[in-house]
């Protein structure tokens, strides 16, 4: 078999690169931007104990602040792009390492800023925004830091927290150690009794095997070992909790799931919602693990059946052009002001398109002043297509926040940021299912897109939901043990799979491989996101320009508002079950379509 030899960075086309040239022309520029970047420091220093001096002063010092993250912003993409274009420099490496000690300087310099304007009074406040106007372009800014001020400690309090805060990585960096560097797995065996090298990068791959004895021993391969260290692994996700229970504790919240959502602004009425809506929405998920348990024969499907493709032999093969014309055609009922964004996008220096020596690895959008960076490594496959809209979804609303927001407006919370590449990727399948005639082939994208559902809303709902059980474990003072932690998630997959999934004794063990369980209340977000994109994306389509205007309008919002209040905006209410129940009435109605194709 023939394989591509991966060019040299040197070696490609100019037009497959992007424009780094908009950031700096030079290496030397770079440099002479940073030495003045350093001057920051001192003069934020210069405003220690004088905020609450008048509303001019406040005011010139969040103008500063904004000054400083215009800069900031120029220098950390030029140096973080340099460097993942090849990995293996050293000088853009050092660019990266300077930076971030900047940065850090920078941050410490200013680390009054928070005490400061929680010691203002409501009635001095009131006054500076009489006597300045042009203060109450940060309000929303002041004011996100003083909602929380029941929340911060005395100084002395503070600085003990900080120093903690080094010790509450450790769960994590063990966690990490344990998971990455000192677990290795024996190898698979195939149908053949050929060796199969069991990884964590080729262990999906394996599971994605029509091979089953393959499959099955990759699963007992994995799990084997997590089992050896089931209470190494309890003992350290143990510590995380405590963790989380000691500081939302010193916060003075009511629980840790308060203390994770507040800096969001996200009530926690939201990840209940959430959690509840799917127990009501379990049906079609049932419907799905019988359809697929039928679709490939089996008299008994176990969990390393959930990964094979029902659908064979199909191979949707693009080339860039090719690609970026479909993303135009399936993005098209976003109106032409949206087209017209992505084609400058498109032919203006956005995307690095090819894998070459020494480049980092998958895909991102990063949203720079002068215009979005896309990471590309581009192989022609259909989940290449479908990476090129996501990462252009990302991209595109960075850029309608940064042209339409002032600097302190700007960055959307994470609680939407995967809303805008989720709309495009739902906007492209039914696109690509509009015009596919081929019923095998169409099979094949409604399998692409179920996935997509049990992947994204139920398991990382499961997810969730497991990690707010064990929190209040916590909590309670309850003991965390491996095996109070493998029922609990073996009695959860049960619940979300059904009656015809055998929830296999290994499963239970899973969560011991979840990194997301160390990010505090992280992964809830995949599944709002997810519910929210695939609501805007069918209200797009079923309402056009009205639709179109107020979604616009959402990804113009950065963070200007509240996550809640911008989507509601767009047409979507996130405080209420509406956007899970339409996302699993579209997961319910392919798997009638998948029925009818393949059934």
């Amino acid at each position: 078999m023939e394989t591509t030899k991966i060019p040299v960075r040197a070696d490609v086309p100019e037009q497959d690169k992007w424009a780094i040239s908009d950031l700096f022309a030079t290496d030397d520029d770079f440099r002479a931007a940073l030495a003045a970047a350093k001057e920051f420091a001192p003069r934020v220093a210069a405003y220690r104990g004088r905020l609450g001096e008048s509303g001019e002063t406040l005011l010139a010092f969040l103008r500063l602040d904004d000054e400083i993250n215009l800069a900031l912003d120029a220098l950390v993409h030029y140096a973080q792009r340099k460097s993942d274009e090849d990995t293996r420099v050293a000088i853009y490496q050092e660019m990266v390492s300077q930076v971030n000690r900047l940065v850090v300087e920078i941050q410490a310099a200013g680390a009054f800023e928070t005490p400061e304007l929680l010691a203002l009074s409501d009635e001095t406040l009131a006054g500076f925004y009489e006597q300045t106007p042009a203060l109450a372009d940060y309000r929303r800014l002041i004011d996100r830091v003083r909602r929380r001020r029941d929340h911060v400690l005395s100084e002395k309090e503070e600085a003990l927290l900080a120093a903690a805060g080094e010790m509450a990585q450790s769960p994590d960096e063990i966690y990490s150690m344990l998971n990455d560097a000192d677990m290795t797995f024996p190898d698979a065996v195939d149908a053949a009794g050929s060796a199969h090298p069991v990884t964590h990068g080729t262990y999906i791959p394996l599971m994605q095997s029509y091979d089953r004895v393959l499959r099955k021993s990759a699963f007992d391969s994995l799990y084997s070992v997590y089992g050896k260290f089931r209470n190494t692994s309890a003992a350290t996700l143990s510590a995380q909790l405590k963790s989380l229970l000691f500081f939302a504790n010193a916060r003075k919240y009511p629980s840790t799931l308060a203390a994770a959502l507040d800096g969001s602004e996200v009530p926690t009425e939201i990840y209940h919602s959430l959690i509840n809506a799917v127990h009501r929405s379990l049906t079609p998920m049932h419907r799905y693990v019988t359809l697929r348990k039928k679709l490939l024969g089996l008299d008994e499907l176990h969990m390393y059946d959930l990964y094979v493709p029902v659908v064979e032999g199909i191979e949707m093969k693009f080339t860039f052009d090719e690609a970026k014309e479909t993303v135009l055609k399936a993005l098209a009922p976003l109106g032409e002001d949206y087209l017209a964004i992505l084609r400058e996008g498109f032919s203006s220096g956005w995307i690095d398109v090819y894998e070459n020596e020494g480049k980092r690895s998958g895909a991102y959008s990063a949203g720079a002043q002068v215009h979005p960076y896309v990471l590309l490594n581009f192989k022609g496959r259909l989940d290449d297509v479908f990476t090129l809209v996501h990462e252009m979804g990302h991209a595109i609303h960075s850029y309608l926040s940064n042209k339409n927001q002032p600097t302190a407006y700007q960055n959307y919370v994470i609680f939407v940021a995967e809303v805008a590449s989720t709309c495009n990727e739902a906007l492209l399948m039914e696109y690509l299912l509009s015009v596919t005639e081929d019923k095998k082939q169409r099979a094949y994208l409604i399998n692409h897109f179920l996935e997509q559902f049990r992947g994204t809303l139920y398991r990382q709902t499961m997810f969730a939901e497991f990690e707010l059980l064990v929190n209040e474990m916590a909590q309670r003072g309850e003991g965390i043990t491996a095996d109070a932690l493998c029922a609990l998630y073996k009695r959860l997959n049960a619940q979300y799979f059904g009656a015809d999934m055998v929830i296999d004794e290994e499963i239970a063990l899973e969560w011991a491989r979840i990194p997301h369980f160390y990010y505090d209340y992280y992964v809830y977000q995949y599944a709002t996101g997810y519910a929210a994109a695939i609501a805007l994306s069918r209200r797009i389509l079923r309402e056009g320009e009205s639709a179109v205007k107020e979604y616009l309008g959402f990804l113009s919002g950065g963070c200007a508002a509240d996550p809640i209040t911008l989507l509601r905006g767009a047409g979507v209410d996130m405080a209420s079950t509406a956007p899970v129940e339409a996302a699993t009435a579209l997961f319910d109605e392919l798997i009638s379509q998948m029925e009818a194709l393949l059934g």
